[in-house]
């Protein structure tokens, strides 16, 4: 296995490497899943693999999940079918920096995504470093945001365009969770900035220590929310991957998060996601 660094900051393109192979082989998953640590994201191309072999690679690093939204195969549970088509011009809900199911108590490890069919051009997807995104934060937002707490929302988010009983039914399966704003990263023990396009408010903001008068609250905490979702934002996190049919993306969803580019025309854009159960943010 050779290991190709696209940036600086993030991202590696594994060369000769079948993932279909990985499944058996406990050496050379040992390390893909190294790799993934060290660079956050990984790429593959040319990975011609079945979907149940899609599945048992993504099952090595954990137990899969489905999305109350997203249609998952009907054959392979825990794969889920991101398809856009010509009769889906308006479905814009990826094209925000996110890190998938920040709403659960327990949020994704991470997952694998295979390209099936895109667009000629266009449709890439971008990945953000939010370890280094902390690192770089001001000495003085650190101070300010230690210890605070935020909500995630699906409601608020993929519930938004439901009608209003479906909305709530939705709240009321996935009640809004609370998530500290800087994580732990539970095997490398780096702080995240863990804030998201899911995320509504801060919890714990209003005290007296951060409040003297009911605008440092808000706007005060909410132009503060949107500042640090914006450091995903900065292209020295970034990297940007350009898809082809059978290529992959596997991402650590913990320290990282995604942006899905919608500046293609109304076309077949098809991908399917191995999302994997992630463990307690603290």
């Amino acid at each position: 296995m050779r290991v190709e660094q696209l940036t600086y900051s993030i991202g590696a393109e594994l060369i000769g490497v079948n993932v279909a192979r990985a499944i058996h082989d406990d050496g050379l998953f040992a390390e893909i899943r190294a790799a993934l640590l060290k660079h956050r994201v990984l790429f593959l191309r040319d990975q011609a693999i079945t979907r149940a072999e899609h599945v048992a690679f993504a099952r090595r690093f954990g137990e899969l999940e489905d999305h109350p939204v997203a249609g998952s195969d009907p054959e392979h549970p825990g794969l889920v079918r991101i398809y856009k088509t010509p009769d889906q011009p308006n479905d814009r809900y990826e094209n925000a920096w996110h890190a998938d199911a920040t709403w659960r108590e327990a949020p994704q490890f991470g997952a694998v995504l295979r390209c099936v069919e895109c667009p000629s051009v266009g449709g890439d997807t971008m990945w953000a470093n939010m370890v280094l995104a902390y690192e770089n934060l001001p000495a003085h937002v650190k101070t300010q945001i230690a210890g605070l707490r935020a909500r995630h929302s699906i409601e608020a988010s993929f519930g938004a365009a439901m009608p209003i009983e479906k909305r709530l039914a939705l709240k009321a399966q996935f009640p809004d969770a609370e998530h500290p704003v800087v994580r732990t990263h539970p095997e490398t023990d780096e702080k995240v900035l863990f804030v998201n396009a899911f995320t509504s408010h801060f919890t714990n903001f209003h005290t007296p220590e951060r409040v003297r008068f009911g605008q440092d609250a808000n706007p005060g905490a909410g132009d503060l929310l949107r500042y640090l979702i914006s450091q995903a934002y900065i292209p020295e996190y970034q990297v940007r991957w350009r898809w082809q049919k059978n290529s992959i993306a596997i991402w650590d969803n913990r320290s990282t998060q995604h942006y899905a580019v919608m500046d293609y025309p109304p076309c077949h854009r098809k991908m399917e996601r191995a999302g994997i159960i992630g463990d307690k943010p603290y």
